[in-house]
C-alpha cells in the first residue's frame, strides 16, 4: 500500500522524505523490520522504540513514524506525529482494510467479569449459528484456531491483524475484553464496535493509573471517545446500573443505552433469584420479554455476568430462546470459580479474583451457599499496586473462616514483604495467627497462617478441609505459570490442587 494512503486523514506534525513509496509490512519491533516496511517507534514500559530506529532501518525499514524530533535520514521517510500509538492504530486499520468494519465487535470493559461474560456471549452467539472469535485474557480463539494471549488487549497492530485473520476465516462476530491499559494506550482506536459493555469498577491497576478517577477515565474512554467516533450504525452502550461508576458513565452516553442490574428502573433486570450449589436461577425482564435462566455457574457474582451477556445479546437482536440455550450450555469458564473434581466430601474451587472487590464478591457468593467452612488460599502479585494488598487481606478475613496467605506472582519483590502487606489487613479483623493449620486443629473456627510456597499452601488447605467445607484458591485462575524474580515457571493451581487431592485420597485409603 502507498504510504500516502496509510496516513490519509491522520494529522502529522512533520514529514521528511517522500510519501510516494510502497509499504509492504508494519512493525513496532525493530527486530521484525523487513524490506520496505514501516516502523512505528512507541514508548513501552521497559524500553523506548525511538532508541531502535536505526536498527529498524538496517533491517530494511524505509518509513519511520516517531513522536520525538528526528534528524532527516537520507533515503528514509520520517513522519513525526503527536502520538505514535494513535498513529499505529490508524495505520494498522488502513493497512488491513478496516477489518473490524466487516465484523460485529463487542467490547467488554470493567474490572471484573470480563472473561466470564465473554465466554457467555460466545456461547450465545454460537447458539444463534454465528461464527465467533474471542480476544481476551485466557486466549485468542476462533473456529480452527487458538493461540495464547500475552496481554488482555493486544497492541493495535496485532489486534487489526487478528481481525483480518478472523474475517478471512469467516468469523462474523467478535467478543473482546478491552483493558484500561489497552484503552489508555490507544490499542482499540480505529476499531468499530457494535456494542460497548461496562461491567463494574473497583480498585485495580493503580500502580499504572495512579487514582480511581484516572482508572475510570481510561475505562470510560471506550464510551466517551471510541464509540462516539462512530455514526452509522450508532453503537450500543450496555452498562451495569447497580455499579456507582456505571451510573456515572451513563451520563456520558449520547447514543443507544441499555442498563442492567437488580434495580427496578434497569431496562434488563433480574428477580426471583436463587443461588445454590447447582448454580444460578433467575427471571430476567427484558424489552423483548421475560427470560428464565438457569446457569450451572455458581455464585451471585455470575448473576451479573448473565445479566451483562443477556443485555448485549438482546441489544444485538438475538432470540430469547437462543440466549437461554447459550447460557445454559456453558458449564465452566477456565479459572473462574472452576471446580477441581473431588470425591472427599468437600469442594475445591480455583478463581482468578485478584482485586479486593473480586475476592469479596467471590467469598460472599460462597458464604451464601452455606458451606461448613471456607478455607481461602490467596496472595497478591509483586510489582503491582501495593495499596490493595491489605484491602484483600481485610476482605478475606471478613468472609472466610481460615486463611492461608501465600505467594501469587511475586516477580521482583520478596514474597514475605507482600504477605506482610496482606497480613496488615487481616489483623484489623482480629484473626489469630497459627504457625500451621495443624496447630489450629480440626475444630478451629477462625484464624490464618502464612505459607510462602504456593503449592505447599494449597496442599495444607486441602489436607485440613473436612466434609462440607470449600477450599477457595484465589488469584491465578487459568494461569499456568508463576513468575519468580525474572523466571517464569510452570504452575497451575488446578493441577496442584488435583495432585494434593489425590495424595490425600491415597493417604486416607492406606
Amino acid at each position: 500500500m502507498l504510504l500516502e494512503h496509510l496516513i490519509q486523514d491522520f494529522a502529522t506534525l512533520q514529514v521528511h522524505g517522500r510519501l510516494q513509496r510502497q509499504v509492504r509490512a508494519l512493525t513496532y519491533h525493530s527486530g521484525q523490520a523487513s524490506e520496505e516496511s514501516l516502523f512505528v517507534a512507541i514508548k513501552g514500559t521497559q524500553s523506548d522504540g525511538h532508541e531502535f530506529v536505526h536498527q529498524a532501518i538496517d533491517r530494511g525499514a524505509q518509513t519511520i513514524v516517531v513522536e520525538k524530533p528526528q534528524e532527516p535520514i537520507s533515503g528514509i521517510t520520517v513522519i513525526r506525529v503527536a502520538n505514535s500509538r494513535a498513529a499505529l492504530a490508524h495505520i494498522a486499520s488502513r493497512f488491513y482494510g478496516f477489518p473490524s468494519h466487516k465484523l460485529t465487535v463487542v467490547g467488554i470493559t470493567g474490572t471484573n467479569g470480563k472473561t466470564t461474560t465473554a465466554y457467555l456471549l460466545e456461547s450465545i452467539l454460537q447458539a444463534c449459528g454465528h461464527r465467533v472469535g474471542v480476544i481476551g485474557t485466557v486466549n485468542i480463539r476462533y473456529p480452527g484456531h487458538v493461540q495464547p494471549a500475552p496481554v488482555t488487549t493486544p497492541e493495535s497492530l496485532d489486534l487489526q491483524q487478528t481481525f483480518k485473520q478472523m474475517v478471512d476465516a469467516g468469523v462474523t462476530h467478535v467478543v473482546m475484553e478491552v483493558s484500561s491499559h489497552g484503552l489508555d494506550m490507544h490499542r482499540v482506536d480505529c476499531t468499530r464496535f457494535a456494542v460497548g459493555l461496562f461491567t463494574n469498577l473497583s480498585q485495580d491497576h493503580l500502580d499504572y493509573h495512579g487514582s480511581m478517577e484516572n482508572y475510570f477515565a481510561a475505562k470510560s474512554r471506550l464510551f466517551s471517545h471510541i464509540l462516539q467516533t462512530q455514526v452509522e450504525p450508532p453503537p450500543l452502550a450496555v452498562i451495569n446500573w447497580d455499579d456507582r461508576w456505571g451510573q456515572q458513565l451513563c451520563s456520558q452516553v449520547n447514543g443507544p443505552l441499555l442498563r442492567y442490574g437488580l434495580a427496578a428502573d434497569a431496562e434488563i433486570r433480574a428477580d426471583k433469584v436463587q443461588c445454590d450449589s447447582s448454580g444460578v436461577k433467575a427471571l430476567l425482564h427484558t424489552p423483548k420479554g421475560q427470560l428464565e435462566v438457569h446457569s450451572a455457574m455458581i455464585g451471585r457474582l455470575n448473576l451479573y455476568n448473565l445479566l451483562a451477556a443477556t443485555s448485549v445479546a438482546v441489544g444485538l437482536g438475538m432470540p430469547l430462546e437462543a440466549i437461554r440455550n447459550g447460557e445454559q450450555s456453558l458449564v465452566r469458564v477456565p479459572g473462574r470459580l472452576e471446580a477441581v473434581p473431588s470425591d472427599l466430601g468437600f469442594q475445591v474451587l480455583v478463581d482468578y479474583a485478584h482485586t479486593p472487590d473480586a475476592l469479596q464478591k467471590a467469598l460472599d457468593s460462597l458464604r451464601e451457599l452455606e458451606f461448613r467452612k471456607i478455607i481461602c488460599v490467596f496472595g497478591c502479585g509483586g510489582d503491582r499496586d501495593r495499596s490493595k494488598r491489605p484491602l484483600m487481606g481485610e476482605a478475606a478475613a471478613q468472609r472466610a473462616d481460615l486463611l492461608v496467605i501465600t505467594s501469587d506472582n511475586p516477580r521482583s519483590e520478596v514474597p514475605d514483604t507482600i504477605m506482610a502487606d496482606i497480613e496488615a489487613g487481616v489483623r484489623t479483623q482480629g484473626l489469630p495467627l497459627f504457625s500451621s493449620l495443624a496447630q489450629c486443629g480440626d475444630n478451629c473456627k477462625r484464624g490464618y497462617t502464612l505459607v510462602v510456597d504456593r503449592s505447599e499452601a494449597i496442599r495444607v488447605a486441602i489436607e485440613h478441609a473436612q466434609e462440607g467445607d470449600v477450599v477457595y484458591i484465589g488469584g491465578k485462575g487459568h494461569e499456568n505459570y508463576q513468575i519468580l524474580g525474572n523466571k517464569r515457571i510452570d504452575f497451575d493451581d488446578r493441577l496442584v490442587a488435583a495432585q494434593a487431592l489425590e495424595e490425600r485420597k491415597k493417604k486416607e485409603a492406606s
